[in-house]
C-alpha cells in the first residue's frame, strides 16, 4: 500500500494556466493541413481555420499559443505574412523539409486564431536574421491605436483595432538555430532588442522573454543573466519577464532516437527516466535564476519541450511527424505535475507541438482528425490551471529494469480551486503492475471523490481506422471514509481524482 498524504492546509504556490501552453511552428504539417486549410478548403473551416481543431483545443482550455517557431521564427520576416494573399513573398524553409513556405497563415491568421481559441498570443521575434527596427516594427503593427506608419499599414491590410501581445519572445535558441551567438553577446543583443518592444496601451503589457539554456547548459544561464543585470534598470521586472529553457526526452540519442510506437519495456522505462530530468533542469537553472532574482519576478519559460522519436517511416525527415502512445501520455503526466510543482519559478510551459509534429496533441490526414494520448492527459489535468498547488507527499517506490534507469512507480501533484474542491492528479510509471493507494488529508473531510483513468499497454496508439483505442474512462473503483481515500491504479496510466 502507497501512501498518499496531502496537507490540504499548505498552499504552496499559484499554478498559472500558461503552464498547460502550446507551441506551433512552420514545420511539417503543423500549420498548413493542421491547423490552416484555407478559406477554400472542402475542410470545415472559419476564415480558413479547421473548425475540428478549434473545438478540440477549446475542449482543453488551451491557454496560451507560441509562434511562429522555433528556428523558423529565426528567418521569419513578418511583413511577408501580411497583405494580399497572392502577393506574399514565397520563401524556402530551411530548417523545415526544404519545402516553399508560402506565408499564407502569417500574423493576422494567428491573432484570428488566438481569438477563436481565446487564449493568449505568444510570438517569438527574429533576432537572428532580423534587426531591432523590424522586431519593433511588428510590435507596433499589432499593438498600436493610433497614427502611426505600422498602424496605417495594419488598418489598410483589414483590421482597424489592435491585437495585444500578451509575451513577446526576444529571438528562439540563440545558441543553435538562432545564431550561433555566445550567452554575453546574447544579452546584450537581448537587452537592445527588448528596449523596443514598446507597450503602447498602459494597461496592456508585454511579457518579454529572453533565450535561455539549452537542457543543462547552466554556464548559458549564469552568463546572460550576468551580462543582462549588469547597469541594468533598478526595476528589472519589465526589463525581463522570463527566461525560457528548452528540454527534449528522446529514448537514445540525437542519431539514433528510437521509434515512436515499438519499443520495450527496457525503452520504456529509459525513456520516462529521461524525462523525469526535467525536475533536475528545473532545479538547477533556478538555482542560478534566485542568485539574480531572489523574489522570482523573472519566471522560467518552458516553452518547448516533450518527446523526439525517429519520425514515421515514409513520411519527410524534415517534417518530424510521428506517432503518440501511453508512453507520452506518461512524459506528459509526469512532466506537468513537475511544472504544477514548481509553480512558485516555471510561470509557462509549451509543449512541442500543438498539430502533426513531435509529440502532438492533435494528428490530421485531410479532413481526418484523431486526439492523441497526450491530448487525453491535458485534458485530465486542465483541472489544475488557475488552482493553488498544495502540500503532497506520496511514499513511492524505485521500479525499472536495471539500476540506471530506476523512476518511482508513482508519481503526484495535488491543487485546490477557488471553491475548495481538490484536484489529484497521479501516474503509474510502471509497464504492467498495479497498486493499491491509500490517500490521507490532514484535515479534510471528504463528503465525495471523482475518478477519471486513461490506461491501456505500454505502445497502445489511437490511429485514423481506429480514433478511440485510448480514450478516458469513468473510474468507479475508489472508496473514500473520513480523510481516507482507497484505490487501485492501474499500470501504465494517469488518473485524476476531484474531492469535495
Amino acid at each position: 500500500m502507497a501512501n498518499l498524504y496531502i496537507n490540504e492546509n499548505k498552499k504552496l504556490g499559484h499554478i498559472n494556466p500558461e503552464l498547460y501552453g502550446h507551441f506551433a511552428e512552420h514545420l511539417g504539417r503543423c500549420i498548413y493541413g493542421g491547423i490552416y486549410v484555407g478559406e477554400n478548403s472542402s475542410i470545415p473551416n472559419t476564415n480558413g481555420i479547421r473548425k475540428d481543431v478549434v473545438a478540440a483545443l477549446k475542449g482543453i482550455k488551451i491557454p496560451v499559443l507560441r509562434w511562429p517557431g522555433g528556428c523558423f521564427a529565426d528567418e521569419y520576416h513578418w511583413k511577408d505574412g501580411i497583405g494580399a494573399k497572392e502577393s506574399r513573398k514565397k520563401m524556402i524553409n530551411t530548417h523545415w523539409g526544404g519545402v516553399v513556405e508560402d506565408n499564407s497563415f502569417g500574423t493576422h491568421e494567428f491573432l484570428e486564431l488566438c481569438e477563436q481559441l481565446a487564449c493568449k498570443a505568444y510570438i517569438n521575434g527574429n533576432m537572428g536574421s532580423g534587426t531591432v527596427s523590424e522586431m519593433s516594427e511588428w510590435v507596433e503593427y499589432i499593438t498600436f491605436e493610433g497614427v502611426s506608419p505600422m498602424a496605417d499599414l495594419r488598418k489598410a491590410n483589414g483590421h482597424e483595432k489592435p491585437w495585444k501581445i500578451d509575451y513577446f519572445g526576444v529571438g528562439n535558441e540563440n545558441w543553435g538555430c538562432g545564431g550561433n551567438m555566445r550567452p554575453q553577446y546574447y544579452a546584450d543583443e537581448y537587452r537592445r532588442y527588448q528596449t523596443y518592444i514598446r507597450n503602447y496601451k498602459s494597461n496592456e503589457k508585454i511579457s518579454k522573454i529572453c533565450c535561455g539554456a539549452n537542457a543543462d547548459d547552466y554556464d548559458w544561464t549564469e552568463k546572460v543573466l550576468k551580462t543582462t543585470f549588469d547597469h541594468a534598470p533598478a526595476n528589472i521586472h519589465g526589463f525581463m519577464d522570463g527566461l525560457s529553457l528548452h528540454y527534449y526526452t528522446l529514448p537514445n540519442n540525437w542519431e539514433n532516437k528510437g521509434q515512436a510506437t515499438k519499443f520495450n519495456k527496457d525503452v520504456w522505462y529509459k525513456t520516462l527516466h529521461k524525462a523525469l530530468f526535467m525536475e533536475t533542469l528545473i532545479n538547477r537553472h533556478s538555482l542560478v535564476m534566485d542568485q539574480y532574482d531572489p523574489d522570482k519576478l523573472i519566471g522560467m519559460i518552458v516553452d518547448e519541450w516533450g518527446c523526439w522519436y525517429d519520425v514515421e517511416p515514409g513520411t519527410n525527415p524534415g517534417f518530424l511527424y510521428q506517432q503518440n502512445t501511453m508512453r507520452d501520455a506518461l512524459v506528459a503526466g509526469l512532466t506537468l505535475n513537475i511544472f504544477n510543482k514548481h509553480c512558485d519559478r516555471v510561470k509557462m510551459a509549451n509543449i512541442a507541438q500543438m498539430i502533426n509534429v513531435l509529440q502532438a496533441v492533435i494528428l490530421t490526414e485531410g479532413e481526418k482528425m484523431i486526439l492523441t494520448p497526450t491530448y487525453h492527459v491535458f485534458d485530465l489535468y486542465q483541472c489544475h490551471q488557475n488552482a493553488e498547488l498544495v502540500d503532497s507527499y506520496i511514499d513511492a517506490t524505485f521500479i525499472g529494469m536495471d539500476n540506471e534507469n530506476q523512476v518511482p512507480n508513482l508519481q503526484e501533484s495535488v491543487s485546490m480551486n477557488k471553491d475548495g474542491s481538490i484536484n489529484i492528479t497521479i501516474n503509474n510509471l510502471s509497464a504492467d503492475e498495479a497498486y493499491e493507494v491509500q490517500t490521507i488529508f490532514t484535515q479534510k473531510q471528504i463528503k465525495s471523490a471523482t475518478a477519471w483513468i486513461l490506461t491501456n499497454e505500454m505502445t497502445a496508439h489511437n490511429t485514423f481506422q481506429n480514433t478511440e483505442k485510448v480514450h478516458i474512462e469513468k473510474f468507479d473503483e475508489i472508496e473514500t471514509n473520513g480523510k481516507e481515500l482507497k484505490f487501485k491504479i492501474l499500470p501504465c496510466s494517469v488518473m485524476k481524482i476531484m474531492i469535495i
